[in-house]
């Protein structure tokens, strides 16, 4: 067996068993060096647990956070079997400049993703980018041109596709036709994550540069509501609780029955309830994604009971056959007519990696589903395969929730042509495609065909 067989086979191997060893042997002669753009909460989530699956050696991190890079430093230093500590940056195309990664994470707020997406992968870089993969619907064409331009290989953060108790769902239920047909789907969020508290503006820290926090988006001025990790509250850096969680849930039900983009995608809502807060992002919202014979629809809400407590972020799967319940928390299967119903809990590995119990912040729960997501990846990183959760699903699942924001902006159903990537008759909502951005920066465009 040649060495380059051979190195693909092991690391086959190692996504099948779910060993480190395996993976050791099959990256022994190819560490990747690995890069971290974002170094705050998911940024170190991904980053650790992709250290958990690969010997890899991370080599840089960049951060416009000054104590949260060097914390993220001093703890990769820790957790890197050489111990060393990665070199730290606060411009991202000064660490690209050095053309000396293999594999880049990208954990930044969502109107940073494409910017730094582009110059990696212009690097020569792979990726992992967080979800959504852009802040609006032709960063991420861009985005999308450049990855197949390059050749480059791409895993978004839509880890539900990672999932074990989903993934065992999809194969005994959706797949081996358990549902029947399915003509309706509903998706949800009735978490209270939408902030209600309203301090007043005030001077950015002086370990944070806000100039370059803020970099393509609207300046606004600096509210510790922003910083850290509660920007998703603004819409200048996301697009709201449709492009958080919405997009987790609408992706894994299109991987789960095997769907491409909705046709049609008409969304309303707006702050209803929490009006005291500066927050702008909505509290309230529904979203129908439109396909021939299927609707899926989606309903948050940021206040008031969950129609199911044990099921307030979830999907809703409605079959002839049989209903299928799903969260990151586990599922329920209730086939039509009496039966046997099947119920599975979310995997935990905390013996296996125990470092798990102790790592602050960590959600535990998906800890499972990043590894997985990271082992596939690297396997495609050894085949040039496409991963799982390819930068082409990620296009197509971020650019459906932004389309219900722009059909709750413009206030209208929105018919979407995927291959030309604009909206059908619309002229206004095509202007909207592309946000502005804030000088000196410069929008990207996609690649000319």
């Amino acid at each position: 067996m040649k060495r380059r067989e051979f190195l693909k086979t092991t690391g086959a191997l190692a996504v099948a068993m779910g060993g480190l060893d395996r993976y050791a042997e099959a990256f022994a002669e190819t560490r990747l060096r690995v890069g971290l753009i974002g170094a705050g909460w998911y940024g170190k989530c991904d980053l650790f647990r992709l250290i958990q699956v690969a010997p890899v050696e991370v080599v840089s991190l960049c951060d416009v956070d000054q104590a949260m890079l060097a914390e993220a430093a001093q703890q990769t230093a820790a957790r890197q079997a050489s111990k060393k500590t990665p070199r730290t940056y606060r411009d991202y195309r000064t660490m690209l400049a050095e053309r000396d990664l293999d594999l880049v994470l990208i954990a930044t707020p969502d109107h940073w993703h494409a910017l730094t997406f582009l110059e990696a992968v212009k690097a020569g870089a792979d990726v992992y980018v967080q979800k959504p993969i852009s802040v609006d619907i032709v960063e991420g064409q861009a985005m999308l041109a450049a990855a197949r331009k390059h050749g480059r290989v791409v895993q978004v953060g839509t880890q539900r596709r990672s999932t074990p108790h989903l993934m065992e769902a999809r194969e005994q239920i959706v797949q081996a036709g358990r549902l029947g047909k399915v003509g309706l789907v509903e998706i949800c969020c009735y978490y209270h994550m939408r902030t209600r508290e309203n301090p007043p503006d005030e001077a950015p820290p002086p370990n944070l540069d806000w100039e370059w926090y803020t970099g393509p988006a609207p300046m606004r001025p600096y509210n510790k509501l922003v910083h850290p990790r509660g920007w998703r509250a603004f819409m200048e850096y996301g697009n709201g609780i449709v492009g958080d969680m919405c997009i987790h849930m609408f992706d894994m039900v299109r991987w789960m029955m095997g769907l491409g983009m909705p046709k049609r995608v008409g969304s309303s809502g707006g702050i209803f309830v929490d009006t005291g807060s500066k927050a702008n992002i909505t509290d309230t919202q529904t979203a129908t994604f439109d396909y021939d014979d299927l609707r899926v629809v989606w309903t948050h809400r940021t206040w008031g009971e969950a129609p199911d407590p044990k099921y307030p972020w979830a999907a809703v799967l409605y079959g002839d056959k049989g209903t299928l319940k799903a969260s990151v928390m586990g599922y329920d299967f209730v086939p039509q007519g009496g039966g046997e119903a099947v119920h599975k809990d979310v995997t935990y590995e905390l013996e296996q990696y125990p470092e798990d119990k102790t790592e602050k912040d960590l959600e535990r729960h998906v800890a499972p589903a990043i590894r997985g997501h990271m082992k596939d990846l690297l396997a495609c990183i050894k085949s040039r395969g496409r991963p799982v959760a390819d930068i082409e699903q990620g296009y197509m699942s971020t650019t459906a929730c932004i389309l219900a924001n722009l059909s709750m902006q413009v206030g209208r159903a929105l018919e979407w042509d995927h291959a030309k990537g604009v909206v059908v008759g619309d002229e206004e909502a095509n202007r909207l495609l592309r946000r502005p951005y804030r000088a000196p920066w410069v929008h990207p465009d996609p690649a000319p065909a």
